[in-house]
């Protein structure tokens, strides 16, 4: 990475700096965060290593996982000592051209790795542009393209609902949002999967995403129109920002809009097709359906782990001493876990809304794009649940897979069969 070259690490940091892997530094793309009891993981590293463990990534690369529920909000409050800006990675030189995690932390142009005051200027632009989304527009958009998901597998009496709708459901509805024609939209929901699940295709998505973003923003330059693309390029706030700008934080919104909640939708849909507790869901019931939704972010949210912060000097916490260069990557998952904050896992977490899921401090989702999100998730689920009121598993709740990484929490796949049932929409996405 040029851009960081240089940045070198400190010298002689002290034992326990991550700078010094360790037999007990636990490689963060190794199996154990491939299993399916991921609580338990987090709470064996918290009974052994504390509030922060450290852990290796690609390369035998070192940081810092923060487990603990205080620690990280800790961090996550103070961007002087704990920055977003990837530029002061100690690690830098031992980073090669090619690894594979350099989209996750590599410098971008996005708001993502934006600080200071600058941050707070894009920030306001983009929860602006997004708050404006009418709620009552946004749950009739999901519904009618629920509706035609559904049509189209409502008949053969089985689906895989992780392929066929929840991987779809958010991508179409936000492209509506940000002004794409619904043409457009289904066109671009197999490159958006592309590009989140990261595999072959990530690349070539990423090129097909940014090009019709592109095309799209380019368009509302002349001729502006209702959707957040227009709202963000003709805001007062969009002043001193670059036309590359905004398409980087057009396609943050896209891409971090969807994933999540496409996962929000599969794991709330796994807990309430395992668990009698949320039987009731499936034969019309609503506040069963809110309860799913929020259990899944505190138990099974779909943002685990996100890199990062860099400390900015030499410091400590939770007894741990932190060499300026240091990447602390933050894990929600651990944290709505805490054992000093939760003790008891087995009490219901229904209606307390202080999970880590959408992340705190400067860099938390905002606001008004939680709300898109529980939006269209709960509305995606109600849909379902009213359309294919006896939708049940195909396989053993013990058959379904997790996907293999440590970022985010989704299934591969939600086998399912029910009563086949007539379409209602005229018309289908095509």
């Amino acid at each position: 990475m040029t851009s960081a070259q240089h940045h070198t690490s400190p010298s002689a940091p002290p034992p326990g700096c991550p700078a010094h892997p360790s037999d007990e530094a636990m490689p963060l793309l190794g199996p154990r965060f491939q299993n399916d009891d991921r609580a338990r993981l987090y709470r064996e590293m918290y009974e052994q290593h504390g509030p922060l463990a450290p852990v290796v990534l690609p390369g035998d690369v070192p940081c810092w996982l923060v487990l603990g529920y205080r620690e990280l909000h800790q961090i996550s409050s103070d961007p002087v000592l704990f920055s977003r800006d990837s530029g002061l990675w100690n690690q830098w030189p031992n980073i090669p051209d090619d690894w594979p995690l350099l989209p996750m932390v590599g410098k971008q142009p996005s708001i993502l790795y934006t600080v200071g005051e600058r941050h707070q200027r894009r920030s306001a632009l983009v929860s602006e542009a997004l708050a404006a989304v009418d709620q009552f527009e946004l749950r009739a958009h999901a519904e009618q393209f629920a509706d035609r998901l559904i049509d189209e597998l409502c008949g053969r009496g089985s689906a895989d609902l992780i392929a066929e709708y929840a991987k779809v459901l958010p991508a179409l509805v936000l492209a509506r949002l940000y002004g794409f024609s619904d043409k457009e939209g289904h066109d671009l929901v197999p490159s958006i999967n592309d590009l989140v699940d990261g595999g072959e295709g990530a690349l070539a998505g990423r090129d097909t995403v940014k090009a019709a973003m592109s095309t799209l923003l380019a368009s509302r330059r002349t001729n502006p129109a209702a959707g957040v693309a227009s709202r963000m390029l003709h805001h007062d706030f969009a002043d001193g920002f670059s036309f590359e700008e905004i398409v980087e934080d057009m396609m943050v919104n896209i891409i971090a809009g969807h994933q999540p909640t496409a996962d929000w939708i599969g794991n709330s849909l796994r807990l309430m097709l395992t668990d009698d507790r949320f039987a009731a869901s499936l034969s019309g019931g609503r506040h069963s359906v809110a309860e799913a939704m929020n259990e899944v972010l505190w138990e099974d949210t779909p943002c685990q782990n996100i890199a990062g912060r860099w400390a900015t000097r030499d410091t400590q916490i939770a007894g741990r001493h932190i060499a300026a260069g240091d990447l602390l990557m933050l894990s929600f998952a651990a944290a709505n876990g805490d054992p000093q904050v939760r003790p008891d896992r087995t009490v219901f977490t229904s209606g307390n809304n202080a999970f880590l899921s959408f992340g705190h401090g400067d860099h938390r989702c905002p606001y008004p794009a939680q709300d898109i999100a529980e939006g269209i998730a709960r509305t995606g689920i109600e849909v379902l649940v009213d359309r294919l009121p006896d939708v049940d598993l195909a396989v053993s709740p013990q058959a379904l897979v997790w996907r293999p990484s440590p970022f985010l929490r989704g299934l591969e796949s939600l086998p399912v069969r029910f009563t086949p049932t007539p379409t209602r929409t005229a018309g289908g996405l095509r």
